[in-house]
This record gives structure tokens, C-alpha cells and sequence, in this order.
């Protein structure tokens, strides 16, 4: 019996757990809260480099935690965890569209979850933070981590991507009244 308490809550960590214990730093405006682009990168750009310095001027202290520095963002406390407005989720820190709302789905995890990404919107890479193998998901155009993906997710692809909501915008989908 005890053993399959054990299992059962190590299953829960690892689907939804943070990856540092670190304090989140306190939350503060974001400077792109506009569903756009940052003005000083061009859309054409393939890849973003900017230097640690530069990240931390154009990143709120909790989306350098989160994107530059692989942090989490405390379950429950995203401002789109539960959202269901339509439209597309674009990576805070450089606008590459990542997600279309069409693909969110409640997972009950505390993070905004995905069965699909965008096509060429992302990159994986193992994860031993924790001391065992998940697969870390990054935005493929300016390398800023974004969250986790397991393979325990809704058809069609049995994937949930669970995405920290300060990593994204949401470019809401204007109604044109047809």
C-alpha cells in the first residue's frame, strides 16, 4: 500500500513540478503585454542572440527566471492557465508563434497545456534537473525555455505541452463578425 502511494505521488511530481527552488521573483509589468513583437526585432530575423545583459533590459525579473534561466512560474498562478480566448500564443521574449488556441486543452496542472505546437516553433532537449530524463521545450527562434512536454496529452497527438503562461502573448483572434 505504501509503495503505491509512493509511485502514485512520484507520477504527480513528475508531471507537474517545478524545476527550481529558487523564489519566483515578484511579478511585475510586462513590457510586451501588447499582442505584438518587440518593435526592435524584425519578424524575418531566424534567430535571436541578444547577450545576458540585453535579456535582462528587455525581460520582466520573473520572464528572465522563467525564459532565460529555466526557472517555473508557481502552478495555478498564470494569467493563462485557464484562458480560453481564441487566438495564437507567440514566446514573450521574441513573438515566434508557438501555439494556436484551437490546440489548448485543460490538463489540470497548474500550466497552460497544448497537444501541438506550431510547426518549427519549438526545440527539445533532456532535462536532468529534477535527477531523472523529461523533455525541456524551447522557443526555436530565440533558444528561451518555455516548459515541459509529457507524453500523457489528448488525442490526436497524446502529447501535452505544459507551457509556463509569463513565456507567452496571446495575439487574440479579432472577431470580423462572420
Amino acid at each position: 500500500m505504501r509503495v503505491t502511494v509512493l509511485i502514485t505521488l512520484l507520477g504527480l511530481v513528475n508531471g507537474c513540478s517545478s524545476d527550481s527552488q529558487a523564489p519566483v521573483p515578484t511579478p511585475q509589468p510586462t513590457p510586451h503585454e501588447s499582442n505584438s513583437a518587440p518593435k526592435d526585432l524584425k519578424m524575418e530575423d531566424s534567430k535571436v542572440r541578444l547577450s545576458d545583459e540585453e535579456w535582462k533590459k528587455r525581460l520582466t525579473p520573473e520572464q528572465y527566471y522563467v525564459l532565460r534561466q529555466a526557472g517555473t512560474e508557481r502552478a495555478f498562478t498564470g494569467k493563462y492557465d485557464k484562458t480560453k480566448t481564441p487566438g495564437t500564443y507567440a514566446c514573450a521574449a521574441c513573438g515566434q508563434k508557438l501555439f494556436v488556441s484551437d490546440a489548448k486543452f485543460d490538463s489540470a496542472c497548474g500550466w497552460p497545456a497544448f497537444f501541438a505546437p506550431m510547426k518549427n516553433a519549438l526545440t527539445t532537449n533532456v532535462d536532468y534537473n529534477l535527477g531523472y530524463a523529461r523533455t525541456e521545450v524551447r522557443c526555436a527562434r530565440c533558444d528561451s525555455h518555455l516548459g515541459h512536454v509529457f507524453d500523457d496529452g489528448p488525442p490526436p497527438t497524446g502529447q501535452r505541452y505544459c507551457i509556463n503562461s509569463v513565456c507567452l502573448v496571446l495575439r487574440e483572434k479579432k472577431d470580423d463578425g462572420k
